[in-house]
């Protein structure tokens, strides 16, 4: 009785051979397959494996036989293959809202769809890694509660923090629950924001997910879509610095030309360019006038400025002063 049990089990445990110890450069040979099925009590004729081989394919997987030396049998293709697997990897572990625990619970299962050769070399890849990672082990289940309320239509309620002097996250509004109607997520400076309709001040805001806490889906269904379809959640990613809203102008900045790439990068490709002076250039472009702003041209260094308008140069300017004066205070 034993035995039949195992032979029924014979093409889960082909399948997981092959799964876990093959690859291109890894083939499995006929002889080791009889002997890992002889290890699990199951004795398999080479006709036998044969089928069950055929089986396999039949049922969608790629198995590959290579010639040669080595010789044997491979999975030819997975679910993901070796790149698509190092790109998950990098977005995990770049991903400061997981916490160091969860990264490396879910590079543990990518691993699951490689060969051990291959999660080796993912393993490589991650101890090179050096980032700052949350402690906040709830981020994940808060962004599946958030998704679960936009699928299903209806508002959120939760509590938001900040932090203090003593680096802890205390509540805001003394613990009052923030009442919103969750449209999107929006991934920005590598951090999760909700993106909501608030009915209190009937505005569209913004709520970095990792200070959110004590969710809860309410039983009345969202509101603000009109709201929400007016915004254009990719410009809004090129006006708004480190998601701090300001007031929108039309600015013109001038650039070196050294910074042609800085300029694509923040504000898009389709951004248009214009020489001036051989070696400078400038964009008219629309932003969210914020410090958060001001701080990200000040740290381009000598050459960048806001030319129109006038009043904004202006701004710039003192908020430049302001900082030298500050700095000379003893």
């Amino acid at each position: 009785m034993p035995k039949t049990a195992n032979q029924k089990r014979k093409l889960f445990y082909l399948l997981s051979l092959l799964k876990e110890e093959s690859d291109a450069s890894h083939p499995v040979s006929m002889k080791r397959i009889v002997s890992t099925l002889e290890s699990y009590g199951i004795h398999a004729e080479r006709k036998s494996i044969y089928s069950d081989i055929e089986t396999l394919r039949a049922l969608g997987y790629d198995v590959e036989y290579q010639a040669g030396k080595p010789s044997g049998y491979y999975m030819g293709s997975r679910e993901f293959e070796l790149p698509e697997l190092k790109l998950l990897v990098d977005a995990v572990q770049a991903s400061k809202f997981v916490t160091e625990k969860q990264t490396n619970a879910l590079i543990k299962k990518l691993e699951q769809f490689a060969s051990r050769y291959e999660a080796n070399a993912l393993q490589r890849q991650v101890r090179v890694k050096n980032q700052i990672k949350s402690a906040n082990m709830s981020t994940l289940y808060l962004i599946d509660g958030i998704h679960q309320a936009i699928h299903e239509n209806h508002e959120i309620s939760f509590v938001y923090c900040e932090w203090n002097l003593q680096k802890k996250l205390v509540l805001r509004r003394g613990g009052d629950r923030y009442i919103v109607s969750p449209w999107a997520l929006l991934w920005e400076d590598e951090n999760y924001y909700l993106v909501a309709f608030e009915p209190e001040t009937q505005m569209i805001k913004y709520f970095r997910v990792d200070k959110m806490k004590q969710i809860r889906i309410e039983e009345n269904k969202r509101c603000g879509k009109k709201e929400f379809e007016a915004v254009d959640l990719e410009r809004l990613s090129r006006k708004n610095f480190g998601m701090f809203a300001g007031e929108g102008k039309r600015i013109t900045l001038e650039f070196p030309r050294t910074l042609v790439g800085v300029a694509i990068d923040r504000f898009g490709s389709s951004v248009p360019l214009i020489p001036v002076d051989g070696d400078f250039f400038q964009i008219l472009t629309e932003v969210n006038i914020s410090h958060q702003f001001y701080g990200w041209l000040a740290g381009l260094g000598n050459g960048v400025r806001i030319v129109e308008p006038a009043e904004e140069a202006e701004k710039y300017y003192r908020y430049l002063k302001d900082i030298l004066n500050n700095g000379r205070k003893k």
